[in-house]
C-alpha cells in the first residue's frame, strides 16, 4: 500500500459465531475473520464472501489468522470460493494459523487452497515489485 492510500473498511454481516470486516484497496480486498467457520456460519459466509468476490476487486485475501475453528463445511466453502475467484479472473489467498493449516493439510487441500503465513506474504504476490 502506498503512502496516503487509505483503504475502505466495512463490517461484514455474518453470524454471532463468525465476525468479519472488509478492507478494499485498488486491486485487492482483505476479508478478516474471527470465530468459527462451521456448518452454522457457512451459509452467511458463502453469501457475504461470494458477493465480495463478485463486487471486486478480483484479488481476495481471506485473513483466517484469528479463526478458532474450521470444519468440513468451512473447508468446502473455501474450495468453492477459490474456484469462484478463478472463474472471475482473480486470486484467492488464505492467511492461516496453525489450526487452520493443520485442518487444510489433514484433508490434503493445501495444493488447491493458496495458504500464506501472513497478510504481508499474500500482498507480495499482488503488489508491483519496486526496483
Amino acid at each position: 500500500m502506498s503512502m496516503g492510500e487509505v483503504p475502505i473498511i466495512e463490517q461484514l454481516d455474518l453470524t454471532v459465531s463468525l465476525r468479519g470486516r472488509r478492507e478494499i484497496q485498488d486491486n485487492y480486498q482483505i476479508l478478516r475473520f474471527t470465530g468459527l467457520l462451521d456448518a452454522f456460519s457457512e451459509p452467511a459466509f458463502r453469501k457475504v464472501v461470494g458477493k465480495c468476490i463478485e463486487d471486486g476487486p478480483k484479488n481476495v485475501i481471506l485473513d483466517f489468522s484469528a479463526i478458532d475453528f474450521i470444519d468440513s463445511s468451512g473447508l468446502g466453502i473455501l474450495v468453492q470460493m477459490a474456484k469462484k475467484s478463478q472463474v472471475n479472473g482473480g486470486t484467492l489467498q488464505i492467511v492461516s494459523n496453525p489450526r487452520v493449516k493443520q485442518t487444510v493439510k489433514l484433508v490434503r487441500l493445501e495444493q488447491l487452497l493458496c495458504l500464506k503465513s501472513s497478510v504481508e506474504d499474500a500482498l507480495e504476490t499482488l503488489l508491483p515489485k519496486s526496483s
